[in-house]
């Protein structure tokens, strides 16, 4: 699943900051476990000498064989058991108090008395306090954690939306540039460097390209015009010789043809020119159009060519079908639409006009065989031998559809029946 880059820069900051501060939590407990451990030892080798000490002065401490107020104890030891170094470790006493065992730290260290006998100290702490004071160092560190790693997170995502906010702008001007459409020309600074770099180039390149779309846009225009004046001045003068009584057949034949494939290339330069004005969005105006009523009025303006092959046209109104789209487009989608049902219908054929809310299906009679679905809206595309077709009807069709997301046209054939169904998103 996609992300922005503001929650993608988060969730890996949010990573890395837990691994760090998890690393450097537990390296601080180590560090202040050993601080306390440090300072309970150094208490106990203090005692020792202490009660060594009183030992020398006061026999009797001799005596002193078991725990009491005074947390030490001495017992006499073997020589072959005596050691010349403290010993340090944890061990569990009961505590007639908490009525359970507690930790404590416990020194031992070997000594000669001044009657030069062995004795072995024994000298404990408790180390309860200690552990209350990791429980609270654990809490805390813990606390701390938390809250340093949403304090992070919080500031980061409000200096990247601060930041960013610039990048958003120049994205937001690039969603709504269209070709051949003014663009705001207002200038913008931006405080840091990369986005006043990139604000710079996107609008050269703006620049570029409407200025190689003005120039293509010049070209077909001219191109086109200077197709059409002589195009239309041969077929002229092929009409004046066709007037001319001294032709015979065989050449009046040739030049019926000939006439026949220059109204052609006509209606190719015508075609070509509609979808290189449709391919540059050069019919950028949209406003609410009413296919119902287009459509009424269509099959009213093509009477005679419907008369002329006795077809039957029905249009069934099932719902409402108005969208946002130009007022043109939308006649020559339909107009394209209606003659190719028409066109490619047999004499006496069906047509049904099915409207719907969303959907507008062309259903007509025609050919016993499917089309290629695979092909049939491909520029050039013919069926069969059809030489009065450009080839461009439906690959204007599809052309036109591309321009408006969610909006679809398919081909479908069924009980010798060819579909042509023109869908929109509910949404447009």
């Amino acid at each position: 699943m996609k992300t922005s880059l503001k929650y993608y820069t988060i969730k890996y900051l949010i990573m890395i900051l837990l691994l760090i501060i998890a690393v450097w939590a537990g390296l601080f407990y180590a560090y202040i476990l050993d601080e306390v451990h440090d300072n309970v030892d150094d208490g106990l080798r203090d005692r020792k000498i202490q009660i060594i000490k009183a030992v020398y002065l006061n026999p009797q401490l001799l005596k002193n064989n078991e725990f009491g107020f005074n947390e030490f104890k001495i017992n006499p030891i073997k020589a072959a058991d005596y050691q010349n170094k403290s010993r340090l470790y944890n061990k569990m006493y009961y505590m007639e108090y908490d009525d359970k065992d507690q930790p404590y730290r416990v020194l031992e260290a070997d000594f000669i008395d001044q009657f030069k006998g062995h004795q072995r100290l024994v000298i404990r702490t408790s180390t309860v306090e200690e552990d209350e004071l990791i429980y609270d160092l654990t809490t805390a560190l813990i606390v701390l954690y938390i809250l340093l790693v949403i304090s992070i997170v919080a500031v980061n995502g409000y200096l990247l939306n601060k930041a960013m906010r610039p990048f958003y702008q120049i994205l937001d001007k690039l969603k709504k540039y269209q070709f051949g459409i003014p663009f705001s020309q207002e200038k913008q600074t931006y405080k840091i460097t990369e986005f006043e770099e990139l604000n710079v180039e996107i609008n050269e390149m703006i620049e570029r390209n409407e200025l190689v779309f003005y120039q293509q846009k010049q070209f077909i225009e001219n191109a086109s015009h200077e197709l059409q004046t002589p195009l239309a001045i041969v077929i002229n003068k092929i009409d004046l010789m066709i007037q001319n009584d001294d032709l015979d057949k065989k050449n009046l034949t040739f030049l019926t043809e000939v006439k026949n494939d220059l109204r052609r290339m006509v209606g190719l330069n015508k075609s070509l020119l509609m979808l290189s004005k449709i391919e540059n969005s050069q019919f950028n105006k949209t406003s609410d159009v009413d296919f119902n009523v287009m459509i009424a009025q269509l099959v009213q303006n093509y009477e005679d060519f419907i008369a002329f092959k006795k077809v039957e046209v029905s249009i069934i109104e099932k719902g409402k079908f108005v969208a946002d789209f130009n007022q043109d487009l939308a006649d020559i989608l339909l107009s394209n639409l209606l003659k190719n049902a028409v066109k490619y219908n047999h004499q006496e054929g069906i047509l049904n006009i099915i409207v719907e809310n969303n959907r507008i299906t062309f259903q007509n009679s025609g050919s016993a065989e499917p089309l290629d679905k695979s092909r049939i809206f491909n520029r050039f595309y013919k069926r069969g031998s059809d030489h009065t077709s450009t080839g461009l009807g439906l690959s204007i069709i599809k052309t036109i559809i591309k321009q408006y997301p969610g909006w679809d046209i398919n081909y479908e054939y069924g009980d010798q029946m060819h579909y042509f169904i023109l869908t929109k998103n509910n949404a447009h």
